[in-house]
């Protein structure tokens, strides 16, 4: 009753809102693929992995990836992740919409609008990219995406601090301008980050990181990510 009352509720979302909701419950990538290319295709009739059939609507790969990152922004923000499997299925989605869109990195529509960058991922992706890639740089990418070690949540219920923190802007970030402490390394931001990097170094405006070890920790944390997430 339950799951038919769910799928009834699901016709009056916006298009890109039940895409979304069908891509979180679609475990295998090759299958999400699959179902953002009928989408992008203007919909209809797609078979699940349960054998289920569904109807598709037809949706716009950038407003599923906007409307992903919107999602994302909403929970990353928040002093602790309610829901790190959840959070996880989010970047996958809204990484794969992307890439699926075929402008690349460079594609002015996955840019977000901010110059600088998050100052504690930031400081993550320079630890990474310092060391070379393998297995313990790996583990290292998995225990934060998790939420542990530069990725752990805040444990007091101070509302006061709480309600100080807030995304830092810039490299410095308001942590070290302000005193404010900025939010931990989060999934979204960090993938949002690597790839600003990424399309600095094919612009030739930064130096010293290889695009090959940048594209190593994307690559990985994706990996990491599907794991999490099913």
């Amino acid at each position: 009753m339950i799951s038919m009352l769910s799928r009834f509720l699901l016709l009056f979302l916006a298009p890109k809102v039940q895409v979304i909701g069908l891509l979180c419950r679609t475990p295998l990538k090759e299958s999400r693929h699959e179902l953002l290319r009928r989408v992008a295709a203007g919909g209809g009739a797609f078979k699940s992995e349960n054998g289920t059939k569904v109807h598709l609507p037809g949706a716009n790969l950038n407003d599923i990836a906007n409307q992903a990152d919107d999602l994302l922004e909403t929970m990353e923000t928040r002093p602790v992740v309610p829901d790190r499997k959840l959070l996880a299925r989010l970047v996958l989605i809204r990484e794969e919409a992307r890439n699926m869109m075929g402008g690349g990195i460079l594609d002015e529509r996955n840019d977000r609008g901010f110059s600088t960058l998050p100052e504690s991922e930031v400081n993550f992706l320079t630890k990474l990219v310092a060391l070379k890639p393998g297995k313990p740089v790996q583990e290292m990418i998995k225990n934060v995406m998790l939420g542990k070690d530069e990725g752990a949540d805040y444990s007091d219920t101070d509302e006061e601090a709480n309600a100080s923190r807030t995304r830092p802007r810039g490299i410095a970030g308001r942590g070290s301008v302000t005193g404010r402490k900025p939010l931990p390394v989060r999934p979204g931001m960090f993938l949002e980050t690597v790839t600003k990097v990424l399309g600095g170094i094919y612009n030739g405006n930064v130096s010293g990181i290889t695009a090959q070890h940048l594209e190593w920790v994307h690559q990985k944390t994706l990996q990491v990510l599907q794991e999490i997430a099913f």
